[in-house]
This record gives structure tokens, sequence and C-alpha cells, in this order.
């Protein structure tokens, strides 16, 4: 499929970077109205098992009730605002106890204890559950929206409708989990994701297994992005040593099995479909200069139990690969902010870039740069 032409078009400009103003429209026009990956089924096997996905100011509470359904709460209590959760993941018991007042909470959300409130005249507990988030599970990967009357999940993220069911990702565990801090905005770390034109320098060893000119995009155009590359080998992938670290995924097909499949999901992160494993980047936006990268290898439990499984391979050359992206961003960053910075434009082999700016500035809404401008 020939890919949208980037002709004409240019890189972001400097106020993108550095405008407090334009931060925190992000947050209000994009971050808390979009459906952030937040992370796998896999986290929540156990009734009572939660973990948290924050961003900004905001907290929630994903986990598995007592019935066995997933669902989401604002990670503060209905009494004076405290955070019922500290630590990032673990598992409750039957409820959640605050632990400023001891108001109780059921998993369902449901207030059920309540210290000396009885002595309120007309208090009743019912008015006070826990404030529910949307969460919708899309094939084992779950999708936070802060929004209170947030876009169906179909509507927001048309991409992803009918594929990728063919690797299974909800049967998948993480093998692995890395966290990294980036000095760079969160678009440069889309931007990085989304095009292989500096792999032959930076990537020596990638463009070896998937040379750069090796890709197809299929979805370019939209707020999921990407495609296949072909490897080399088409009985290999992407580790150390190009071979497979673990059996083919058992739903692949043979006309998969030589391919990696790239898309990033706007705004919260990107999946990676390889022969033998599934890999989930989550980036979280910390400020305008510092976004937090969370990256999982996610294998088939089958071969997690397997004797002498060893998913160093595809870790070792993902960490390796990664941190050659985050120093990129991070330099690229030191660049855009400068007072001197004017945007430049985009190859042909940057249209995913050029798509990616469309979709943010149709998700942040023009009005925010002509104002500025205009003032």
């Amino acid at each position: 499929m020939q890919a949208r032409t980037s002709f004409g078009q240019h890189t972001l400009g400097r106020e993108y970077f550095v405008s407090d103003e334009i931060w925190n429209a992000e947050h209000e026009k994009i971050f808390y109205r979009s459906w952030m990956l937040a992370g796998h089924v896999s986290q929540l096997e156990q009734p009572g098992s939660y973990f948290l996905f924050e961003l900004g100011s905001e907290s929630v509470i994903v986990l598995r009730d007592q019935e066995g359904e997933l669902c989401a709460f604002h990670n503060h209590c209905r009494h004076r605002g405290s955070k019922l959760c500290r630590e990032a993941q673990g598992t409750l018991g039957k409820t959640i106890q605050c632990p400023y007042h001891a108001w109780t909470f059921g998993l369902d959300g449901a207030l059920r204890a309540v210290p000396t409130m009885s002595e309120v005249p007309g208090f009743d507990a019912a008015d006070y559950p826990l404030h529910s988030a949307a969460l919708t599970n899309w094939e084992g990967f779950l999708f936070v929206n802060l929004s209170r009357d947030p876009q169906p999940f179909a509507d927001a993220l048309p991409g992803l409708a009918g594929r990728f069911r063919q690797w299974r990702t909800a049967e998948l565990r993480a093998a692995v989990r890395r966290e990294y801090e980036v000095d760079a905005n969160w678009k440069l770390i889309f931007h990085n994701f989304s095009e292989c034109y500096h792999c032959p320098l930076a990537h020596p060893h990638l463009n070896k297994l998937t040379p750069f000119r090796n890709s197809e995009n299929d979805l370019d155009e939209g707020p999921v992005l990407g495609g296949p590359m072909w490897m080399n080998n088409r009985d290999g992938s992407m580790t150390m040593g190009g071979e497979r670290c673990a059996p083919t995924l058992p739903g692949v097909t043979d006309s998969e099995r030589g391919k990696v499949y790239y898309y990033s999901l706007f705004p919260s992160g990107f999946l990676s479909f390889h022969p033998d494993y599934v890999m989930m980047h989550r980036a979280l936006p910390l400020s305008k200069d510092r976004t937090r990268v969370v990256c999982e290898w996610l294998f088939h439990p089958d071969s997690i139990a397997a004797p002498g499984f060893d998913p160093a391979p595809a870790v070792e050359f993902w960490d390796l690969t990664n941190r050659q992206d985050w120093d990129l961003c991070a330099n690229a960053h030191r660049g855009v902010v400068s007072l001197a910075w004017e945007p430049g434009p985009y190859s042909e082999l940057e249209s995913q870039l050029a798509a990616f700016d469309r979709q943010y500035r149709r998700a942040l809404g023009e009005e925010v740069i002509a104002s500025r401008r205009a003032g």
C-alpha cells in the first residue's frame, strides 16, 4: 500500500514543546479525553488484584472484583479525597479501606462501612460510591478513559477493529518489564517510533535484521498508524542473534511469520507484533520535557513455562534499541526548544510523522494555537 505523501509538510514548531498553554491543553483535550493504554489483563489474574493508572493529577485503580469482572475507579475516597491505594499494584481483600478515616468500599465501588456517619441526619451511603472510570478490554490490552462522557472505543481507535486476533494477545503474559524516563517531550517519542529513516545510522543491528526500506504502512491516517516490516530471516525474530527465543505464537499464519508489525496508538503507546512475542510500550508524559516509557515483553504462557525459556535475547535487543532511541529523542528535544528553531521539512520516509501531526492537531484543536499566536 502506498503511504500518504508527506510532501510540503513540516515538523511541529517550537511552541508545541515549550508552551504551558499547549501543555495544559494537551491534558484537557487529549490525555483526559482519549482512551489511554493502561496495561494488560494478565496483571489482574486473581480477584482483588489491581494496578494504578496514573497521569498528571489523575490516579485510577484498575482491578478485578470478587466476581471476576474488570472495573476501574478514581483513586480517591468520597469523604475527604485521600488516595485509597498508594502502591502501584497489589492485591486487595474484599474491600478497599481509606487510610484516613476508614471509609470502606466494596470492589464494586459501593460504600460498605462508614464509622460514625450514622449520626449525620440524612446521610445515605448509597450516595457516595467510588467514582467509576471508563475501562475497555481490547484483545487483553486495557484502556482507561478519564472523560465523564468518553467517545466509544471503537470510534476512537477504529484502526484496531478486526485486527491482530491471530496473536491471541489476551492469552499472553509479561515475562519482563522495563521502565525508562526520557528527557524529551512525549510527541518526540511518537515521532521516533514512527519512522526508520534514522535506522541505518542509529540502529545498525536492527537495520541488519529489518532493512529500513523493507516496510509498508497499512494504516496511514488517524489515531492508529503503522504497518509491517519484513525480516531478512523469515524464520527469525527481533533478538540479539536474529533468531526466535520462543516458538511461533499459535495463531500467527505462515505469511505473517517473516514480518514484524509496528503500530502507534494515539496518544498513549505502541504495540509491536513479532512472530514469537508481542511488545507493549506505554508513553506517559511527566512534563513538557520528560516522558516515562514502560515496556513489556509478552509471551505465550506455555513458552514461559517451558524448560530453558529465556527472553533475554529479545529484551537485550530492544533495551539496546530503546536506549539508542531515547538518546536521539533527548537530543532532538534540546534542539526544538531553541529560540532559533524553525520547523524542517519531512521526507517521504516520514509520512507517518506527518500523519501523527495531523491527528495531534485535530485532537488539540487549532484554535488553541491560533489564539496564542493572535495574542
